[in-house]
């Protein structure tokens, strides 16, 4: 399905974007506001997409590209399409917490094939191939097999999306009755990879975009996990959508 000498090239030009964070110049990010409240953007996330656009056409010629700061319109119509974010936790970047990571996903037909989320500062590079597993740079991973009452629920909800946050705090505090503790990160794509390899049971959240969620879910569906949208439903790749990913412990039942 997809040739494993790209599957490497992918991985490494992921990981030389990714780093591009490490290199940034704190005293000139270049914080821009986007559409509604506390939504930023860098010149960092436009000159890593950049890289990572130029990079992924030189390794597959033919493929589409939908990241989060160039998409225009609609999903691409190619039969290959990637799917990227340049810096998922954008905000965390730019009050250098230190949580944040490039996100890589190949959808063929629009159904995802692979993915690859990297977070330069833990050096941690998390990817899959569709019926291959699921990795932590060279390890193979899977998912909790705990419990919700033994677990960790980790979430997101977007502060620019104004309708949403109570919604998402409202399931936190019920999750927060029904398991360990909850945690908030601020990046998508990195909480989905905490499922995949265990370090949490839970995510949810109520609202993200294709490039939030393309490369994260199809880790953790490798790693052995559940990834739907809150009613259960699969994802439409070219659409915003709601999101929950557990562990094989879970019981569907509970949430």
């Amino acid at each position: 399905m997809i040739r494993e000498e790209t599957v490497e090239k992918i991985r490494e030009l992921t990981k030389h974007c990714g780093k591009m964070m490490l290199t940034a110049d704190r005293n000139e990010v270049g914080i821009d506001a986007k559409e509604g409240h506390a939504n930023f953007v860098t010149k960092y996330d436009r000159l890593i997409e950049d890289e990572l656009k130029k990079g992924l056409k030189e390794i597959l010629p033919e493929a589409a590209f939908f990241g989060e700061e160039s998409a225009k319109g609609a999903f691409p119509e190619e039969e290959y399409v990637f799917v990227a974010d340049p810096i998922d936790g954008t905000t965390n970047f730019i009050k250098d917490l230190r949580w944040s990571c490039t996100a890589v996903a190949l959808a063929k037909n629009r159904e995802r094939i692979f993915g690859a989320v990297y977070n330069p500062y833990s050096d941690e590079l998390f990817w899959a191939v569709r019926g291959k597993g699921a990795f932590l740079n060279e390890t193979p991973i899977s998912v909790s097999e705990l419990p919700l009452e033994r677990g960790l629920a980790v979430f997101g909800t977007a502060p620019y999306y104004e309708d949403i946050p109570e919604h998402a705090f409202d399931k936190a505090k019920e999750y927060l009755e029904k398991c360990i503790d909850v945690r908030r990160t601020g990046s998508a794509e990195l909480d989905l990879c905490l499922v995949a390899c265990g370090r949490c049971e839970l995510y949810f959240e109520p609202r993200i975009q294709p490039w939030d969620y393309a490369a994260g879910s199809i880790i953790v569906e490798e790693a052995g996990g559940t990834v739907s949208q809150w009613d259960g439903s699969l994802f439409d790749i070219t659409k915003p959508a709601s999101c929950m990913a557990f562990g094989r412990g879970v019981s569907i039942s509970r949430l």
